[in-house]
């Protein structure tokens, strides 16, 4: 039995997932709630209808469990921690990679069994497509979603604006300088923006600026410490 990518959701998560792994791992399964009306480009992943209180006997039949990864990005909240509980309690050795769209949810399907979860934090899998070119975010990406543990998302508050001198987050050479990848910057009123949208480039850097950020974990605390930053609870 071949190792198993197994993507449990029928939207745009899904399709970026698929898209990004699919020059690396060949056997994709991509798993459709019956009541899904998203109909993505999805054609040349195999496609399965599944429902909440399927039992996952035939998973164990076609696929090995024991090497394969699974990402339930479920956009209901609580289908997507009920759907993590489900495979945990079924194959405990399973890889789980769960997406969760605030702090709140991502305890719940840390505590549900997912081996890692990725916060989305208003950004989406997109962001990382449009940005491919950067050999550190197709590192990141895969090191983060597969369990390297040199690697990691971190929200940081900027505290020390000056050090940027009026630049707009799009002007900063972000991988040259400091090694890390900016994906997005969430305003003091909540909202965020994907660094290089239209928005984005008439807005210079303040304090209170949080920046979501991929990079190898030594390279963000030097860029925490250059900017007097704190990592985000």
């Amino acid at each position: 039995m071949q190792k198993t990518t197994l993507i449990f959701g029928y939207n745009n998560y899904a399709v970026q997932i698929a898209q990004n792994i699919d020059s690396i791992y060949k056997n994709i399964l991509i798993f459709k709630l019956k009541e899904d009306k998203f109909e993505p480009e999805l054609k040349k992943f195999k496609t399965e209808t599944f429902d909440l209180s399927d039992e996952w006997n035939h998973l164990k039949e076609k696929h090995n469990m024991q090497t394969s990864v699974a990402f339930c990005v479920l956009e209901d909240n609580a289908k997507n921690i009920f759907l993590t509980i489900s495979l945990r309690a079924e194959f405990p050795n399973l890889t789980i990679i769960a997406l969760s769209r605030d702090k709140e949810s991502a305890n719940k399907l840390t505590m549900a069994g997912a081996t890692k979860v990725i916060p989305l934090i208003q950004t989406t899998a997109s962001i990382i497509v449009d940005m491919l070119d950067k050999p550190i975010v197709t590192d990141a990406l895969h090191s983060i979603l597969y369990e390297k543990n040199d690697l990691k998302v971190a929200e940081i508050e900027i505290q020390e604006h000056s050090y940027f001198d009026g630049k707009y987050p799009s002007d900063v050479a972000w991988s040259k300088e400091h090694g890390i990848i900016v994906l997005s910057v969430i305003h003091k009123n909540g909202n965020s923006e994907f660094i290089y949208s239209a928005k984005e480039k008439h807005h210079s850097i303040e304090n209170g600026d949080v920046f979501v950020v991929i990079g190898y974990e030594k390279d963000i605390e030097k860029f925490k410490k250059l900017i007097g930053g704190i990592v985000c609870q």
